[in-house]
């Protein structure tokens, strides 16, 4: 389980993110949805160990994370899948996934049941395929399919997925919204930033719209499935800033 609480931070002195709370507990999908500039990436990357909270905690599972540098976030189990993918062009396919295996440590009962690169190939076929391809020789799904397969490797308990879906075609974002469902059906805890609040209804227990790095709307995923015209209204009255991410 993800829990932040008074979650404030920023960039050289400027506040982005302001005083947000907010639960994701094991086996669930809660979307982030806002306009460019709203926080969204800031409240990933804060998460992450990027960007030490001037107030607020992160705790997961109950263990405190607050300002913990990002490779002590990743140990603990928080998987980043980033913005962009940043897939390292030179390397294949086969050579990101000997690299970003590590196995849970024993005994690690938050976590859900490890991933090996075995297990990765299965849910993810095509990467297998292109085994022995550079990351330069992958088409952008493929790109995304990898950099899901890196945060995978690490076992996460809590999967952080800034914009996943970013520059794909229909058919691929479709299947990406997919996976995410898979993955909250294995225990995983997504914390989910989409560009389509419709999209990301399909497969959110809740949403949260983002202001100006404050929440103004939380509702369930069930209810805006149903009537999602309060969600696309709280997104219509966003004024959209520069600066933030």
């Amino acid at each position: 389980m993800l829990e932040l609480t008074g979650l404030t931070a920023g960039y050289h002195g400027g506040t982005v993110l302001h005083d947000l709370d907010l639960t994701v507990p094991a086996g669930s999908v809660h979307a982030i949805v806002g306009h460019n500039g709203a926080g969204k990436t800031t409240l990933v990357h804060t998460v992450a160990g990027f960007i030490r909270p001037s107030a607020g905690s992160v705790r997961l599972n109950g263990e405190d994370m607050t300002g913990q540098p990002a490779h002590r976030v990743a140990r603990a189990g928080i998987g980043l899948v980033p913005q962009g993918r940043r897939v390292f062009a030179g390397l294949t396919v086969a050579e990101h996934l000997r690299l970003s295996y590590r196995p849970p440590r024993r005994g690690d009962a938050t976590r859900p049941s490890a991933w090996t690169p075995a297990r990765v190939l299965e849910l993810l076929p095509r990467l297998g395929e292109r085994r022995g391809n550079r990351g330069t020789d992958l088409s952008g799904g493929e790109q995304q399919m990898l950099a899901l397969a890196r945060a995978l490797l690490g076992s996460p308990s809590v999967l952080l997925m800034d914009e996943p879906t970013e520059g794909l075609a229909p058919g691929l974002v479709k299947q990406v919204y997919e996976l995410v469902g898979t993955l909250a059906d294995e225990g995983i805890a997504v914390l989910l930033v989409s560009p389509s609040p419709t999209q990301a209804a399909e497969c959110a227990r809740t949403l949260t719209v983002l202001t100006s790095g404050r929440p103004t709307l939380r509702m369930s995923g069930e209810d805006a499935r149903a009537d999602p015209s309060r969600l696309h209204e709280a997104l219509e009255l966003t004024p959209i800033r520069s600066g933030a991410h």
